[in-house]
């Protein structure tokens, strides 16, 4: 007799989209109760996603029935935050790090090929494809849950493996909680070793200081609807030079070119448009930005399907041992050096630890931690964004590109 295959349930776009804002409210609850999850930075949709993956787990595990979700508005909202970081972007900014951000950026591309290096030979190790390099590299560790969720499928097209976004998710994951881990202790062995005090102690700012001191604006409709407006003329215009690209022989994902357009977009339009309401570094833009990846992580992670990660325990054991490993002597030996071996130095080691497992608020959050107790670093805190901001995302999708051309 013919086995018969078990039958999803099937879970419309509109649903999808609405069970995903459940799905954050119920993280960022979580999180708030939670001082585990407060004080490893886990995200509030990694939170809420992984109880609802859990809660799909189930249902499989005593149906045998998998959840299908349609995520037909995921990619648009990963889209939008790329975006929303590109016209965020001040490149007048570069000049206040200065010889620090080519150091880090430089650093930073040698690093990505050390991560995806490591993936690689665990890939091979273990018997998998070689185009899993990315996944058990840089895609999910120094890209993050949005990165290896938008490089998943190419890379499932490539393999023809189950589970790759899965195996992601739980790679980035752990990442992250490393990542937060990892921050605090190496800039403490640091400071502790080289006697390093802050170059002024006396600063008003403990944390770092802001771009601009500009007035806080009203999110109102209006600013809502013109905030919205650009980010889809820019991204119009980034799909444009995405098919452009395409056709030179370079096929990115299309949140890379709306990235980049944003980029152009963001220092183009006040010297343009000077009249024009300002669109970069507003706070509707940044309530846009985090509401969409919120959205589209919680749409991400919701709809995992856990039961495909079994026997993968091992692999998930070595890859993140030699990635950690790699993070701290990279901070310690290479950053640290190379970054003048000073207290911004170790600031700066502390925000490579998390910058380079998990994501630029775990690294943010490592700096904050190290200069509230030990004194201010306000240049740490224009450097890495910077770099972390779009820069690690074009470097990032180049190097993902070449892995997967092996």
């Amino acid at each position: 007799m013919t086995e018969t295959l078990p039958q999803p349930i099937l879970i419309d776009a509109f649903i999808s989209t609405t069970v995903a804002f459940l799905v954050y409210i119920v993280g960022a609850n979580l999180t708030r109760k939670s001082a585990f999850l407060r004080d490893f930075n886990i995200p509030e949709p990694v939170s809420g996603g992984l109880v609802a993956a859990a809660l799909t787990m189930a249902i499989f595990a005593i149906w045998n029935r998998p959840v299908e979700f349609d995520l037909a508005a995921r990619d648009y909202f990963l889209i939008v935050f790329f975006t929303g970081i590109g016209l965020n972007a001040k490149l007048s900014d570069l000049a206040r790090g200065g010889k620090p951000l080519v150091i880090l950026l430089g650093l930073t591309v040698v690093y990505v090929l050390c991560q995806n290096l490591i993936g690689l030979a665990t890939a091979t190790a273990f018997g998998m494809p070689t185009e899993m390099s990315v996944i058990l590299g840089s895609a999910a560790l120094i890209g993050g849950h949005g990165t290896v969720i938008a490089w998943g499928p190419r890379v499932a097209e490539a393999t023809g493996m189950p589970g790759v976004a899965e195996l992601g998710i739980a790679v980035a994951t752990l990442g992250l909680v490393s990542a937060a881990v990892i921050g605090g202790p190496i800039a403490k062995y640091l400071i502790a070793r080289h006697k390093l005090e802050p170059a002024h102690p006396e600063a008003e700012n403990a944390i770092g200081i802001a771009y601009d001191e500009e007035p806080q604006e009203t999110i109102t409709h209006l600013t809502l609807m013109h905030i919205l407006l650009w980010v889809h003329v820019t991204m119009v215009l980034g799909f444009i030079l995405g098919e452009t690209l395409k056709e030179l022989g370079l096929d990115l994902p299309n949140f890379v070119p709306c990235l980049m357009m944003g980029i152009a977009v963001g220092n183009l339009l006040p010297v343009l448009f000077p009249r024009v309401p300002p669109v970069r570094q507003t706070p509707t833009l940044a309530m846009l930005s985090d509401f969409a990846l919120g959205t589209f992580l919680a749409m991400s992670l919701m709809s995992l399907q856990l039961w495909t990660l079994s026997g993968l325990g091992l692999t998930l054991l070595v890859v993140m041992t030699a990635q950690t490993l790699l993070a701290v002597v990279f901070a310690i030996f290479i950053l640290f050096p190379a970054m003048g071996r000073n207290y911004f130095a170790a600031v700066m080691a502390a925000g490579a630890g998390g910058l380079t497992l998990g994501a630029t608020p775990t690294a943010i959050a490592n700096m904050t931690a190290v200069t509230k107790r030990y004194g201010p670093s306000p240049l740490a805190f224009v450097v890495l964004p910077l770099v972390s901001a779009f820069f690690i995302d074009i470097v990032n999708s180049f190097a993902i590109q070449f892995f997967l051309s092996l």
